[in-house]
């Protein structure tokens, strides 16, 4: 029996602006269920590869594969039905601020023809998974920045996409907050077993992201863990860019005992307020 494929995989993936290179050779890939956190500084190229991986720009040189598709040749209307197991969470929300949180997460559904008694009972289970049941009536305005990025994700993952792809999504926001934007992330990696590839600078992302996972707990509500708590490896695993290279990929371990001296001060860095 033939292996599974890597859910994302670039291969030697060259990208440049201009005079400006952005991805020299670029190649990491993503199995399922796996979340993969891409480390870098501003304007490392962290951001291009989220843009690569759904079609949105293609590359100058080199394959992507989804779900093991090469898709850097393919037309937009051979894409769609690739984009189609993909969701992407932007930095900030992109509600629509005059629909409620329900009727922004039920949006992609009845985009898509489902029968309303289906959407009605999928966007009530995604609700009620992301811990949003009781502002499913509120407009977005109503809601902190956090809440409105959880119903960003829940909107994302109503159609049960294979992969997600965020964006920053922890930026400008506080740390408790972005501790429950992160605990959402791993919850769908751990519960729901989506694939995902996490943008990030905070190395607070990092350390939350690695160091905790989910189990189902009783009535069906999913309970967090602390890895510190027992011998336990989270499928989670970091790839760093630096200089348009990959400079490394692997486990937090395997990250914080590098020594590299570019890898030592990143993971030395305060954490942005």
């Amino acid at each position: 029996m033939n292996e599974r494929p890597s859910k994302i995989e670039f291969r030697d993936v060259r990208m440049a602006y201009g005079e400006q290179v952005i991805l020299d050779g670029v190649s990491f890939s993503v199995e399922p269920g796996e979340m993969k956190v891409i480390l870098g500084k501003s304007g490392s190229g962290k951001s291009t590869i989220l843009r690569l991986s759904i079609g949105l720009i293609k590359p100058d040189a080199g394959e992507i594969f989804v779900d093991g598709e090469e898709i850097t040749n393919r037309t937009e209307e051979e894409l769609s039905g690739i984009r189609q197991q993909i969701s992407f969470v932007f930095q900030e929300g992109a509600l629509f601020d005059s629909l409620s949180v329900f009727e922004n997460v039920a949006y992609r559904p009845r985009e898509l023809g489902w029968p309303e008694e289906e959407i009605d009972r999928r966007v009530r289970v995604v609700l009620d998974f992301m811990d949003l049941a009781d502002v499913a009536d509120e407009l977005p305005g109503a809601l902190s920045g956090g809440t409105q990025r959880r119903v960003a994700i829940a909107r994302a993952i109503v159609d049960q996409p294979q992969i997600i792809l965020y964006d920053e999504p922890t930026v400008g926001l506080d740390p408790q907050t972005a501790h429950k934007l992160c605990e959402a992330a791993i919850r769908l990696r751990d519960i729901e077993n989506v694939t995902s590839l996490f943008v990030t600078h905070r190395m607070e992302d990092l350390r939350f992201l690695a160091s905790r996972y989910m189990l189902p707990g009783g009535e069906g509500r999913p309970e967090m863990q602390d890895k510190t708590d027992r011998l336990c490896l989270t499928n989670t695993r970091f790839v760093m860019l630096h200089e348009g290279k990959v400079i490394f990929d692997g486990a937090e371990e395997q990250l914080y005992a590098s020594e590299d001296p570019f890898l030592r001060e990143f993971t030395n860095l305060d954490e942005e307020p």
